[in-house]
């Protein structure tokens, strides 16, 4: 990434940390589109860089929408070094809560989406033999508390299919960076940032208490997304870029705990589970096989 004037193409630029990624691309003098859903939201970027960033409109669930916007940025920049897939919504309830709807709305926006802008700038990158692809994943890729199953779902979807582009793609001079952020000031809980399931009574305690610091958290959460975004930078920068880069203290700390559980469980039926192949007949006993009484 050094030496020439990057092209960053970041979707959610208007907000969060897609937002902050792309202020600190600015800052460094590279070329940045952003896309958002709502594209007036950039208008001070717009005003504050004129030569160097474009806001472009982009509904990352209709791939129509993505093929368009793809094909428009290369025919005019020539090439995209990097993608950032940083849009997206949180949706917090009960797995009983989440409808068809929600989920696989979810999905789209933080699967599908993020699999179609992907491929569709790969073969000009695999072809110059460079760039990078961001996909902002979260603690949920890991693990997945109470009210937050749906979401934790697409977050461990991407990482996955992050996880195997990686090995795919690494050959070619290509690198993939899943970003685990924890809590930070992103404003999860303004208007249309996240979602909430029709609430069940039968959850008020459980989950309704899980999804209470998205409602009022604001302003609150330990991370400053301005460091983060210089913490992907510097991650890109590096000689060997690492698959993973969490990012905040509890990003760091959940699921560092989370692994010492998940093998708590399968270690105390450790016997019944290497216990379920198929088991060896006695020498005798084996068909085709005389028996040590028969041998001559």
């Amino acid at each position: 990434m050094t030496g020439k004037r990057t092209v960053w193409l970041i979707t959610g630029a208007s907000s969060g940390l897609g937002r902050a990624v792309a202020e600190d691309a600015l800052a460094a003098g590279d070329t940045v589109i952003g896309a958002a859903r709502r594209p007036e939201r950039l208008a001070g970027l717009i005003a504050a860089y004129p030569d160097r960033f474009e806001a472009v409109g982009l509904d990352v669930t209709d791939g129509g929408e993505i093929d368009s916007v793809t094909a428009d940025v290369l025919a005019r920049y020539g090439r995209v070094d990097v993608l950032v897939n940083a849009a997206g919504r949180l949706r917090a309830g009960a797995f009983e809560e989440t409808t068809d709807r929600e989920l696989r709305h979810l999905f789209e926006l933080r699967v599908f989406g993020p699999a179609r802008l992907t491929r569709a700038l790969l073969p000009q990158m695999r072809e110059r033999g460079s760039g990078s692809i961001v996909n902002v994943s979260g603690v949920g890729g890991r693990l997945s508390p109470a009210g937050f199953s749906a979401h934790s779902a697409t977050k461990a979807a991407l990482e996955q299919l992050s996880e195997g582009l990686a090995d795919e793609v690494t050959p070619f001079g290509i690198s993939v960076l899943i970003v685990e952020p924890g809590a930070f000031r992103t404003r999860p809980s303004e208007e249309g940032a996240a979602r909430f399931s029709e609430e069940h009574p039968a959850y008020a305690e459980t989950v309704r208490a899980a999804g209470e610091p998205v409602r009022t958290g604001d302003s609150t959460q330990p991370g400053d997304p301005a460091r983060a975004a210089a913490a992907i930078r510097t991650a890109l920068e590096a000689e060997n870029t690492p698959l993973r880069l969490a990012l905040g203290g509890d990003a760091v700390d959940s699921p560092v705990a989370h692994p010492d559980s998940a093998r708590a469980e399968p270690a105390s039926r450790e016997k019944v589970s290497r216990g379920t192949g198929f088991r060896a007949a006695p020498l005798g006993d084996r068909r085709g096989a005389p028996s040590a009484a028969g041998r001559r």
